[in-house]
C-alpha cells in the first residue's frame, strides 16, 4: 500500500510517500480501507518531534474514516462506513495517513452516510472535540452567550455552528480583519480584532461578561480570556493554536477571577458517544449545519499540507482524499 511515512521528526519535508507492506489482521482490531483523513494541529507537533513517546518512522494520521476492509470479531460488515480516532493512533501505531489502517475495535465509529467521503474526512476529530468541549466541559446551554478564542480555526467554526443550532450567542475571535465576514457567514453574531487582548472589547458588548468561553489560542491568550467571563462564567482551554504549551507566569488567585472556573478538554473516542455522531452527519446531510472545508489534497499533497497547515492560512478543515 502507498503510505505518507514520516521518517523523522523535522519540517514537512521529513514525510515521504513509500510503498509498504498492508496491515495484518489481528484480534481485537479492524483494518480499514481508508477513503479520506483530516489533518490535525498535534500532527503537525508530531512531526516535529514533541509529542513524547512517538518513535519514528511513523504513519501518522490520529484519524481516518473509510470502510470496513476486515474485522476478525464478524461485529462489523465488510464494507461497512466507519470513522475511527484517536486511541493513540499515529503516534503508537500506525495512523490514517496511507491506504489501509489497522486499528483497535474500540476507537471505531460505524455510520451511514451519503455525503463525500472529503466532506466526511473532515469531521470526525473535529466533531468530537467540538462535542466534548461545548457538552461535558462547559456544559452549554440555550440562552447562554459564548465566546470563542481562535473562530477561524475548524474547531472553532464548527463549534460557532454548533452552539448557534442549540441557540447560544456565539461571539467569535480572529486575528485578521480580512475573516471577519466569513465568520459572521459561518453564524457569528459578533466578531472582535484579537489585537492580543479582547476582554475590553467583549465587555464593551457584554459589560457583565459571558458565559462561557471556549480558548482555542492556548496559553498565550487564557489569562485575557478569562477576564471575559462573569461571575461562575467558565473558560475552557482546548486549543493551542498559539504552539505555546506553557505559560511562564500563572497566579490561580489574581488570574482566575473569583467564582470563575476554568477547565480543559482533552478528549478521547470514549468521550463521544456513536448515536452523537451519527446525529451530526444527519444535520450535515440535510443541510442544517455546514463544515468549513478550506482545501482537499491527495496522498502524494501530505507534505504540501503540512505546509500550509503550519502556515496558518486555512480557514477551516483541511482534509486528504484517496483515490
Amino acid at each position: 500500500m502507498k503510505a505518507a511515512i514520516t521518517t523523522r521528526p523535522g519540517p514537512p519535508s521529513v514525510i515521504e510517500i513509500k510503498e509498504v507492506p498492508a496491515p495484518k489482521v489481528k484480534n481485537g482490531w479492524v483494518k480499514i480501507k481508508v477513503k479520506a483523513f483530516g489533518l490535525n494541529r498535534s500532527e503537525m507537533f508530531t512531526r516535529k518531534g514533541d509529542s513524547p513517546g512517538v518513535e519514528f518512522p511513523r504513519i501518522q494520521g490520529i484519524e481516518c474514516v473509510g470502510v470496513v476492509e476486515e474485522d476478525p470479531s464478524g461485529k462489523m460488515t465488510n464494507g461497512q462506513q466507519v470513522a475511527a480516532l484517536m486511541g493513540g493512533m499515529g503516534r503508537f501505531f500506525d495512523g490514517g495517513y496511507a491506504e489501509y489502517a489497522l486499528v483497535p475495535e474500540s476507537i471505531v465509529f460505524p455510520f451511514q452516510s451519503t455525503l463525500p467521503w472529503e466532506v466526511i474526512g473532515a469531521l470526525p476529530e473535529m466533531f468530537q472535540t467540538v462535542w466534548g468541549s461545548l457538552h461535558l466541559a462547559l456544559e452549554i446551554e440555550r440562552n447562554e452567550t459564548l465566546l470563542i478564542r481562535g473562530g477561524t480555526s475548524s474547531i472553532g467554526m464548527t463549534a460557532c455552528q454548533m452552539a448557534r443550532h442549540q441557540g447560544l450567542t456565539v461571539i467569535a475571535t480572529t486575528r485578521n480583519p480580512a475573516k471577519e465576514a466569513s465568520l459572521k457567514d459561518n453564524g457569528a453574531d459578533h466578531v472582535i480584532i484579537d489585537d492580543g487582548t479582547v476582554a475590553g472589547k467583549l465587555r464593551d458588548l457584554f459589560p457583565y461578561g459571558v458565559d462561557k468561553v471556549l480558548e482555542l489560542v492556548g496559553t498565550a491568550t487564557l489569562k485575557d480570556s478569562l477576564k471575559c467571563i462573569r461571575p461562575k462564567g467558565v473558560v475552557c482551554m482546548t486549543g493551542i493554536l498559539g504552539n505555546e504549551w506553557t505559560m511562564a507566569d500563572f497566579t490561580p488567585m489574581g488570574d482566575i477571577p473569583s467564582l470563575g472556573r476554568l477547565t480543559v478538554y482533552m478528549g478521547e473516542a470514549a468521550n463521544l458517544p456513536a448515536s452523537a455522531f451519527q446525529q451530526y452527519l444527519d444535520l450535515v446531510e440535510v443541510g442544517e449545519v455546514k463544515p468549513n472545508i478550506d482545501r482537499v489534497f491527495r496522498l502524494s499533497e501530505v507534505e504540501e499540507a503540512h505546509s500550509y497547515m503550519e502556515s496558518n492560512q486555512a480557514t477551516g478543515k483541511l482534509v486528504v482524499l484517496l483515490d
